[in-house]
C-alpha cells in the first residue's frame, strides 16, 4: 500500500461522501423539525435524472445544477403534502414517493433519450486549479484537486451549520420538534415550519441527486443513486443531527464505498458481492449500534393538529 493508493482512496473518499453529506444535510432541518423524510431517495433520483437532461440539452452544468436544486424542491412538495397538510403515515407516505420516482424517472429517461445500447454522456464539472496549492505534496492532491460540487459541499455545510445554531429560523425549526404546542403558543406556526423544512430538505437533496450526475459521473442510470438517500438518512442520525458531525460521518461511508472499489481494482481475494455490500452492511450496523443512545426530537414523526390534545 504506497502512498499514490493512499492519495487515491482519500481523493475518493472526499467524491463520494459529496451526495450523501448534501442530503443529510438537508435531513437535518427535517428531522429537527419532528419530521421523518424517508423520500430522500426518490428525490435524489428524480434530481439526477432532472438535472442530467438539462445538461444535455443546454450543455450549462451551472443551470443543470440549479435545475437539480428545482427538481428537489418540487418533489419534496409531494411529501410535503402529504405529512403535514394531510397528516398521512410519514413512512408509508415517503416509501411510496421513493418508488413513483424510480419508475418515474426509469420512463422520462426514455422518453428523452430513447432506448440507446449505451447511455448518453455529457461533460461534468472539471476539477478547479488551485494553482501551487494543488501542488503541496499529499495535501494538494487530497484537498484541491476536486470540481466545484466539493467546495460547494463545504459551503453547504457551513450555511446549515450557520442557520441551524446562530439564527432564530433555526430556533424555530427545533422548537416545533421538541415543544410543539409551546412554540404554538409564542406564535409561530409549527406546521408553516415544518412544511418549510421539508421543502429546505428536498432542495438539498436535488443538489445531492445533481451533484452524482454532473459531479461524481456524466451520465444517467436508473440505478445510480443506489441506497444513498436512505445512507444519509442512516449518516445524519448517527452524527445526532450536528452539520460539522454529519461531514464526518458521511466520510465513513464515503470510505467504505471507494475502499471495496480500490480493493476490487488491485483484485483483492474477496468475493466482489461482499465488497460491493459493505457500505450497506456498515449502514445497517450503525444504526443498530447507536439506535439504543441517540435521542429524537420529542415530537419525532408525530403530525401536529393546533385542535388534538
Amino acid at each position: 500500500m504506497n502512498s499514490s493508493f493512499i492519495i487515491s482512496l482519500l481523493v475518493g473518499t472526499l467524491r463520494t461522501s459529496i451526495p450523501i453529506i448534501l442530503a443529510a444535510l438537508g435531513q437535518v432541518y427535517v428531522h429537527k423539525s419532528g419530521t421523518l423524510d424517508l423520500s430522500v431517495e426518490g428525490t435524489m433520483i428524480f434530481s439526477c435524472l432532472m438535472s442530467f437532461i438539462a445538461a444535455a440539452l443546454t450543455q450549462s452544468l451551472t443551470f443543470a445544477l440549479i435545475i437539480g436544486g428545482v427538481s428537489g424542491l418540487c418533489y419534496s412538495y409531494l411529501m410535503a403534502i402529504l405529512t403535514v397538510k394531510l397528516k398521512s403515515n410519514q413512512v408509508i407516505s415517503g416509501t411510496a414517493l421513493t418508488l413513483l420516482a424510480t419508475g418515474l424517472s426509469s420512463y422520462l429517461y426514455r422518453v428523452v433519450f430513447g432506448i440507446r445500447s449505451l447511455p448518453p454522456i455529457i461533460e461534468n464539472f472539471k476539477p478547479i486549479n488551485f494553482g501551487f496549492l494543488s501542488k503541496i505534496p499529499f495535501i494538494g492532491p487530497v484537498l484541491f484537486n476536486h470540481n466545484f460540487t466539493f467546495y460547494f459541499m463545504l459551503f453547504m455545510v457551513v450555511i446549515t451549520w450557520f442557520i441551524m445554531s446562530k439564527t432564530s429560523y433555526g430556533l424555530k425549526i427545533k422548537a416545533v420538534g421538541e415543544f410543539p404546542r409551546a412554540a404554538d403558543s409564542k406564535g409561530i406556526e409549527v406546521n408553516k415550519i415544518r412544511f418549510q423544512s421539508i421543502l429546505i430538505g428536498g432542495i438539498y437533496s436535488g443538489f445531492a441527486g445533481a451533484s452524482m450526475s454532473l459531479g461524481y459521473m456524466n451520465t444517467y442510470t436508473d440505478q445510480m443513486i443506489a441506497g444513498r438517500g436512505f445512507i444519509a438518512i442512516a449518516v445524519v442520525v448517527f452524527a445526532r443531527w450536528l452539520p460539522i458531525r454529519v461531514l464526518f460521518a458521511a466520510l465513513l461511508f464515503g470510505f467504505a464505498n471507494t475502499l471495496q472499489m480500490r480493493l476490487q481494482s488491485i483484485g483483492v481475494a474477496v468475493p466482489i458481492q461482499l465488497l460491493q455490500a459493505l457500505p450497506y452492511i456498515l449502514t445497517v450496523v450503525v444504526l443498530l449500534g447507536v439506535s439504543k443512545y441517540v435521542k429524537f426530537p420529542s415530537y419525532f414523526t408525530q403530525p401536529y393538529s393546533r385542535e388534538k390534545k
